[in-house]
């Protein structure tokens, strides 16, 4: 399972840890067209808050990481990166337009409820994957 987005700091990330601590066993990553030099402190907050889970010393990656790389499903978590050309073979592809939690406010501690909300929708998306 592959998850993308723009900058591999708050949604792919969320998606990737939450997927991987429901089933155990299941190959995931995650990657981006425009990696952030760092995750995002509230995606590091939520998911270890919210779902006791530690992302850290984790850094975001770029496309080219996972380049070559087969997968079964891959899903695009914001329109911008279901934009950028990829090959991803025979993977089955689906496409869940989330907005970057980051956006629309101007200091973490008021972007922090929009990292929650979007982080408990992946967690519910995530619970009705056919996996």
């Amino acid at each position: 399972m592959l998850f993308l987005c723009t900058g591999n700091s708050a949604r792919s990330p969320v998606a990737e840890a939450l997927l991987r601590r429901r089933v155990g066993g299941v190959e995931v990553t995650s990657a981006g067209s425009h990696p952030a030099p760092r995750l995002h402190p509230n995606t590091v907050r939520v998911l270890r808050e919210d779902y006791d889970i530690d992302l850290e010393p984790r850094q975001p990656q770029s496309l080219d990481a996972v380049a070559g790389r087969r997968f079964d499903y891959v899903v695009t978590l914001c329109d911008k990166i279901r934009e950028v050309p990829r090959d991803h073979g025979t993977a089955a592809t689906t496409h869940w337009s989330l907005p970057n939690p980051s956006d629309g406010a101007d200091t973490d501690s008021a972007t922090y409820p929009e990292f929650r909300r979007v982080a408990k929708e992946l967690d519910t998306r995530i619970r009705f994957l056919p996996l």
